[in-house]
């Protein structure tokens, strides 16, 4: 039996990017500093039901549509440059949706293929805290498009501080 080679997250970067075009994914994209944990982004279908008066022992199925539609998570660490970088973010995407462009979210890990989808950042919170911890932030992205792999080069740019 083949087996593929296991793939480290090690690398991965998540980035996001504003459209210049409306409807055409960017290639050059910002680094969102100090990310440590990316949700699933693989929703179960729904099971739609399909049984008939037919069936005599088991119920039957087929797939309906998967849901995306809360908020997703990435845990950070905390620091003045996520803080900076994420309000810069949120302020560009709400300035890119109110003139009818999308903000576009990569997650790109050496080996795979780069993940794609378009979607809209909350603000931060305010965090909690605990005695001798690092001190980690839930940052939110709202999916508004599905998520898709691609083989586009997405150039990456580095925050300064």
């Amino acid at each position: 039996m083949k087996r593929g080679i296991p793939i480290s997250t090690a690398g991965t970067q998540v980035c996001w990017a504003v459209e210049t075009v409306a409807g055409t994914m960017p290639t050059a994209a910002k680094l969102i500093p100090d990310i440590k944990e990316i949700p699933d982004l693989n929703p179960q279908p729904e099971a739609l039901d399909t049984t008939d008066l037919s069936c005599t022992e088991y119920k039957t199925f087929i797939d309906g549509l998967k849901d995306l539609s809360s908020a997703t998570s990435y845990t950070a660490n905390l620091t003045a440059l996520l803080e900076k970088e994420w309000a810069a973010m949120v302020e560009a995407s709400q300035t890119a949706k109110a003139g009818g462009l999308a903000t576009w979210f990569y997650i790109i890990t050496p080996g795979l293929q780069t993940v794609a989808f378009t979607g809209s950042p909350s603000p931060l919170g305010v965090n909690s805290r605990a005695v001798n911890s690092v001190n980690e932030i839930a940052c939110y992205i709202t999916p508004t498009g599905e998520p898709k792999r691609t083989n586009e080069a997405i150039t990456v740019s580095e925050p300064t501080a």
